[in-house]
């Protein structure tokens, strides 16, 4: 039953010890190693303070314009730090790029599978003009290796995108030759 009256602070921080770390898989812990090295340094928990004490919601511009200009301005310094061409940049002459940063590795595998299905379908209707956009949907195919994360196959079954999922070699790799084997046997049963 929840508790009827406030607790002590020092009674929840004991019940927090007690009940909850205990069943925690502590992704900060010097000897947890699974999964992503995500050790959280001193400025990583002042960011997390100053975000969590604005409590804003960052869903578009309108909904608060400083957290997306600073995910651009973020962006950008990033994508140069890594070495991106111009095009890929939001501040060149010639950029188009940007992006937004997303919340897990899955979600952006989920966001990269929507954008491309977006452009996919929009190619397609325009070749296929009197296609149904259903049928249009139904013919669209992922791969991946084996070894990819699971996330990538529940992005394809949230877009609504068949995945094929292909064998790697001895090492683990998926070669070019088995994706393109895969892509020209699918290309032949695949047409309207």
């Amino acid at each position: 039953m929840a508790p009827q009256h406030a607790e002590a602070f020092e009674d929840v921080i004991s019940d927090f010890d007690r009940y909850i770390m205990p069943g925690v898989t502590h992704w900060q812990h010097p000897r947890f190693h699974a999964y992503f090295p995500a050790g959280n340094a001193f400025p990583n928990l002042l960011a997390d303070m100053i975000s969590d004490a604005i409590g804003a919601v960052g869903f578009s511009w309108a909904a608060c314009p400083a957290m997306t200009e600073l995910e651009i301005i973020m962006l950008d310094w990033f994508g140069r730090m890594i070495g991106l061409p111009d095009a890929f940049l939001p501040f060149t002459e010639n950029g188009k790029g940007g992006g937004v940063i997303q919340g897990s590795a899955s979600e952006c595998n989920f966001v990269s599978l929507l954008a491309a299905r977006f452009e996919v379908l929009k190619e397609l209707r325009q070749r296929f003009p009197f296609v149904e956009e259903g049928l249009l949907l139904s013919k669209l195919v992922a791969y991946c290796s084996k070894e990819a994360h699971s996330s990538v196959e529940k992005a394809c079954m949230i877009g609504m995108v068949k995945l094929k999922i292909l064998d790697t070699d001895a090492k683990f790799r998926l070669r070019g030759r088995t994706l393109r084997l895969a892509i020209e046997v699918l290309r032949l049963k695949n047409s309207f």
